[in-house]
């Protein structure tokens, strides 16, 4: 072979491949920058599923899944104060307080039909309510056993925080009347066999709130 061929022989020595470690520095930072993104975002943008009221929910009212709606919120301890989806059982919760439509649904508000044991009342109250009671407000029921010639015996509470259901008469309720107030209320069922004996006794019955701000 020619001088000259020789000359056109490609040259195949293994290439050196250039390594600089501050490159491999800046792959690292840019994932780890990206990660932290990626991880902040994440929890900023966390949601958890819970439950809350299609339409407003009165006292006592049977809670079924067609009643409620799921919605993302991001509430810290949320399953510690609000019932998720998958804690709805399939005979569906009681209501055991006014709760608004839209309103998330609290756990403190609802309970089981087993373990909640309550029933609704109307009574005939001979005194007058507040004007700041409403449904969902709770009230102690208080009797006074009648004497005989108009007299009465001091009152007792026959049941403690009744859970108003609705005012029957949203006039005679607020300003009163000369028969009283009629209210709706749900009370324990331990405590209807007294309420009803009160009523036949011609007790005076009449309600105070537990829940109002205490005024001097």
């Amino acid at each position: 072979m020619s001088a000259e061929t020789r000359g056109h022989v490609p040259d195949r020595r293994k290439r050196t491949f250039w390594f600089d470690p501050r490159f491999a520095i800046g792959l690292v930072l840019v994932a780890a920058s990206v990660g932290g993104v990626v991880w902040v975002v994440g929890v900023n943008d966390s949601s958890v599923a819970v439950l809350a009221a299609r339409a407003a929910i009165a006292p006592g009212e049977i809670l079924l899944a067609e009643d409620l709606r799921t919605v993302q919120v991001r509430v810290e301890s949320v399953h510690d104060l609000y019932v998720a989806p998958d804690k709805l059982p399939s005979a569906g919760l009681v209501a055991t307080r006014a709760i608004a439509a839209g309103e998330l649904l609290p756990v403190s508000a609802v309970g089981s039909a087993d373990a909640v044991q309550l029933t609704a009342v109307v009574l005939h109250l001979t005194s007058r309510l507040p004007e700041s009671v409403s449904e969902g407000a709770r009230l102690d029921i208080w009797a006074a056993r009648a004497t005989g010639g108009g007299d009465f015996e001091a009152p007792s509470v026959i049941v403690s925080a009744a859970t108003v259901v609705r005012l029957v008469d949203d006039d005679d309720a607020l300003m009163g009347s000369s028969d009283g107030p009629l209210v709706e209320v749900l009370i324990p069922r331990a405590s209807v066999a007294g309420v009803l004996e009160s009523v036949a006794n011609g007790a005076a019955l009449s309600a105070i709130p537990v829940d109002l701000p205490v005024t001097e």
